[in-house]
């Protein structure tokens, strides 16, 4: 029985105006997200990841930002065309995002209580006191000690890391259908982080349909977490295959060189030796280049790389890669461009 997916990305575009030019900041983005499954998101800093997931959540902010193309299609419905009061119904209640920086997206001038209280009280229509009673419960959860009497402290009375899993209950508590997390542990020691990871999986796993969008530098947690994940740069998809497939035979070039440079103390081969640095910084979202998005600091380009965009192509089932050198020596590769991915993936 072939496999529904819970959320499908078309070319996805967004782009945003800076002093009259446009910024492809995400360009032409297509994937599907499965129930049951963690779907990984990696890549270095503007790549594009936060702004997608932001785009699904239809919180780009206008001006300047702007969904300029494209479909995202939860349970067939196209959230794109949906109005403000639409979206309000599902944000939060059906798709639920853990933002980066926990600082600016908790209202200062509202209690900590409050703000949870308050999603449960908007998309589960319970009483105050029972919306007060599972924000104390959900603040437990997540490993915030006394959690009754710090319902009535105020954000800046929380440490980084404590205000990020203030953001993770907000998150988790509607249970939601999709999990949008954005560098969740990032502000967490290594033991909250599997805490948390382990708490966010245990209520993915409640609800048999839900599903999970980890964006993450740490390809550690990639590795545990992820059933398959998506490899971005440039605003561009350049590699999406199962995580086993692609840690164990990553085709792209700069997947090569993410994997390259995670130590590996229990390799005896790699003890001793400088990890492998990719060259170069990631450019200009304004001046991307021509050609393949990578092609500046990618060390095996050739002419054709600094000329003319690869396609996303699927190499091997379920695998698809941005790459001339791939395309031109794997035979028979099926090309994906967004229309036909219901039919390859």
């Amino acid at each position: 029985m072939e496999r529904k997916p819970l959320l499908q990305v078309r070319n996805l575009q967004t782009h945003f105006n800076i002093e009259g030019r446009w910024a492809r900041a995400v360009d032409g983005v297509s994937f599907d997200v499965y129930p049951g499954e963690v779907f990984g998101i990696v890549g270095e800093s503007g790549s594009g990841k936060s702004v997608t997931a932001l785009s699904i959540m239809k919180l780009i902010p206008d001006p300047p930002g702007r969904i300029v193309a494209g479909e995202i299609l939860y349970r067939g419905m196209d959230l794109v065309q949906l109005d403000y009061h639409e979206m309000y119904r599902i944000r939060g209640k059906e798709i639920a995002m853990i933002f980066q920086e926990p600082m600016t997206s908790l209202n200062p001038v509202f209690t900590i209580g409050m703000q949870i209280a308050e999603v449960l009280q908007a998309h589960e229509g319970v009483s105050e006191e029972d919306a007060y009673y599972r924000a104390a419960e959900l603040l437990t959860q997540v490993g915030i000690p006394d959690a009754e009497k710090r319902l009535d402290d105020y954000p800046h009375q929380f440490s980084g890391g404590m205000r990020q899993r203030v953001m993770i209950a907000i998150a988790l508590a509607c249970n939601p259908s999709i999990l949008i997390a954005d560098e969740p542990t990032t502000a967490l020691d290594v033991t909250i982080q599997a805490q948390i990871l382990e708490l966010m999986v245990e209520l993915k796993e409640q609800r048999k349909d839900a599903a999970i969008i980890l964006i993450t530098h740490n390809l550690a947690v990639v590795a545990e977490m992820c059933h398959r994940v998506m490899v971005m740069y440039g605003g561009k998809v350049q590699e999406i295959a199962d995580v086993f497939e692609l840690f164990g035979n990553p085709l792209h070039p700069y997947t090569n060189g993410l994997l390259q440079s995670i130590p590996r103390p229990d390799l005896p081969e790699y003890r001793g030796k400088r990890l492998v640095a990719i060259p170069g910084n990631v450019p200009s979202i304004l001046n991307l280049p021509r050609g393949c998005k990578f092609c500046t600091r990618c060390s095996i380009a050739i002419e054709r790389c600094f000329v003319e965009e690869p396609p996303l192509i699927e190499i091997t089932p379920d695998h698809f890669v941005r790459c001339h050198l791939v395309e031109t020596t794997l035979a028979q590769p099926r090309t994906f461009d967004g229309q036909s991915f219901a039919e390859t993936a």
